[in-house]
C-alpha cells in the first residue's frame, strides 16, 4: 500500500449568508462542547464500497457538486461569549480528502480503517467546514468511499441523504435534477422559521408537552441494584440479529405500523418486565423529517420525543398498535429549543423535586428507504436458521453519563439488525441487559412467526 495522499478540495460559486443557528445545531454544539476531547464520538460517518470503480476525478467532481448543492457542508458555527451560535454559510472554501491506494482485495479493510481514522478527529466548527472524505483506490479507480461529518452539520438521516446524492452524482445525475427530485429546506431558512411566530408556537407547544409528561410519568423506573463506584463505566452490549431483519419488516407490514414502532413496543415490553413499572417513559429520538419541507433536508434535525405509555398490553400485536399511536403523539412534540427546554426542566424541578424518570433512550437509526447496507454474499436464511445466527458481544465499556439508565440504538448491518445497548450496571446488570436484548428479539420473531413469516 502506498503512502496516504491528502488534498484540499476547493469549492466555489455557492450562496453565502449568516443568521442564528437552528435548534438542532445549537443542541448538538452544546452537547459536544460539554464532552471536550470525547466529542469525536458525536461525529457521524458512513462508508461503503462502490459497485463499480470510478476515476478519482469523477468522484471529486461529485463531491464538489454536493458541497455547492448542500449549504450544511459549507456552514461554520461561531459562538458568542454566552455560547449562542451564529451559522455562517461560505460561498467558497474547501475540505480535506484523504486518499489511500491498496490491492483490490484490501479495499474493505482499508476503508474501515480510514473511516475510524477520520471519525476520530475533532472538528473546529468555527473555522472548518464540517466534512472530511476518504477514498480508497485500487488499480487506478476509487473502490471505497468514506464520509465523516460533524454532528452539527447532519444527523444520521441527513448523512444518508447526502450519501445518496453523492452516489447519484457519481453515476452522472446533474445536481439541478437532484434539487428538483428532492427539494429541501436549507438550514438558514429553517432557522428563520424557528425564530418566526409560528416556529415559536411549535417550540412552546413541545415544551408544554414535556412539562406535562415529566409531571405525570413514573418517578423511578430502575431502582439501584448494586452500589455504584464514582468511576464506574457503562456496560456495552451488541445483539447482532439476522432474524430481526426479516421479522421487523414482516410485523410492521402485517400490523400496519412502522418498523420503529415494532421495536419500540418490544423495548417497552422489556422495560415493563424488568421493572414492573406500569407506565414506561422513554426518550425516543425522532428524525423530524415529517415536518413540512424537511423530508430531504441535510442538516441536524433529530431531537428527543418523550414517549409515555399508560399500560403495557400482554398481547404483542395489541401492544404494537397502541405504541404506534402513542409514538405519533410524542413525535409531534419533538421539535423545540433545547436550551429553553432545559431551563423549563430546572424550573419544574424546583417545584417537583421528584420529576418523572426520563433517563432511558431508544434511537432507531435505520431508514431502509434511503439506505440499507448491502448484504453481498449473505443469503437470507429461513427464520428458524436465522435465529441460530444471533450473536451477543460486549465491546469496551464507556464513560458514565449523568441522569442515565440505558440507551438502545437500532442499527442496520449487512443482512441483520444490530441492537446496541449501553447501560448503568448498578441499575441494569449484564444479565438483565442480555435478557432485555434477547427478549426484544424473541417478541418480534414470535409475532412474525405467528403471522406467517417463515
Amino acid at each position: 500500500m502506498n503512502e496516504p495522499e491528502e488534498l484540499h478540495l476547493e469549492v466555489g460559486a455557492g450562496r453565502s449568508g449568516r443568521g442564528p443557528a437552528t435548534w438542532g445545531q445549537q443542541a448538538i454544539w452544546d452537547a459536544v462542547s460539554a464532552l471536550g476531547d470525547e466529542g469525536t464520538r458525536y461525529n457521524v460517518s458512513i462508508g461503503f464500497a462502490l459497485p463499480v470503480g470510478r476515476p478519482r476525478a469523477t468522484v471529486l467532481a461529485a463531491l464538489t457538486q454536493a458541497a455547492q448543492l448542500h449549504e450544511a457542508l459549507r456552514t461554520r458555527l461561531e459562538p458568542d461569549p454566552a455560547g449562542d451560535l451564529t451559522q455562517i454559510v461560505d460561498a467558497s472554501g474547501g475540505f480535506p480528502v484523504v486518499i489511500r491506494d491498496c490491492a483490490p482485495e484490501e479495499t474493505g479493510r482499508v476503508g474501515a480503517e480510514l473511516i475510524a481514522e477520520l471519525a476520530g478527529r475533532t472538528f473546529d466548527c468555527a473555522t472548518q467546514w464540517p466534512i472530511r472524505v476518504g477514498l480508497v483506490e485500487a488499480d487506478g479507480l476509487v473502490r471505497h468511499y468514506t464520509m465523516v461529518l460533524s454532528h452539527t452539520a447532519a444527523d444520521g438521516g441527513g448523512l444518508r441523504r447526502l450519501a445518496r446524492d453523492v452516489f447519484m452524482m457519481v453515476e452522472g445525475m446533474p445536481p439541478e435534477r437532484l434539487r428538483e427530485m428532492f427539494p429541501a429546506t436549507r438550514p438558514l431558512d429553517e432557522a428563520a422559521y424557528q425564530n418566526s411566530e409560528r416556529g415559536r408556537r411549535r417550540d412552546a407547544a413541545s415544551r408544554r408537552y414535556w412539562r406535562t409528561k415529566l409531571g405525570e410519568g413514573p418517578r423511578q423506573q430502575f431502582p439501584a441494584r448494586a452500589e455504584r463506584s464514582p468511576d464506574a463505566l457503562l456496560h456495552h452490549a451488541v445483539l447482532h440479529s439476522p432474524a430481526l431483519l426479516r421479522a421487523v419488516d414482516h410485523v410492521a407490514a402485517t400490523r400496519g405500523v412502522s418498523g420503529s414502532s415494532v421495536l419500540l413496543a418490544a423495548a417497552t415490553q422489556q422495560v415493563n418486565r424488568l421493572t414492573d413499572v406500569p407506565q414506561p417513559l422513554l426518550q425516543v429520538v425522532v428524525n423530524n423529517r415529517f415536518l413540512p419541507g424537511m423530508a430531504q433536508t441535510i442538516t441536524t434535525l433529530a431531537q428527543e420525543g418523550l414517549f409515555h405509555l399508560r399500560t403495557v398490553d400482554r398481547d404483542f400485536g395489541a401492544l404494537v398498535r397502541r405504541v404506534h399511536a402513542s409514538a405519533l403523539g410524542a413525535y409531534r412534540y419533538a421539535s423545540y429549543d433545547k436550551r429553553l427546554l432545559d431551563r423549563d426542566i430546572e424550573q419544574l424541578r424546583d417545584r417537583l423535586p421528584d420529576l418523572a424518570d426520563h433517563s432511558c433512550f431508544v434511537n432507531d437509526t435505520r431508514e431502509p428507504g434511503i439506505f440499507r447496507p448491502a448484504a453481498d454474499g449473505i443469503a437470507t436464511p429461513p427464520m428458524a436458521r436465522a435465529r441460530e445466527l444471533t450473536t451477543l458481544t460486549w465491546p469496551v465499556d464507556l464513560q458514565p453519563r449523568p441522569n442515565f439508565s440505558f440507551a438502545m440504538d437500532v442499527m442496520d448491518s449487512p443482512g441483520a439488525v444490530d441492537l446496541v445497548m449501553v447501560a448503568d450496571g448498578a441499575l441494569i446488570p449484564r444479565e438483565d441487559m442480555e435478557s432485555f436484548l434477547l427478549g426484544i428479539e424473541e417478541s418480534v420473531v414470535a409475532d412474525a412467526l405467528a403471522t406467517g413469516c417463515v
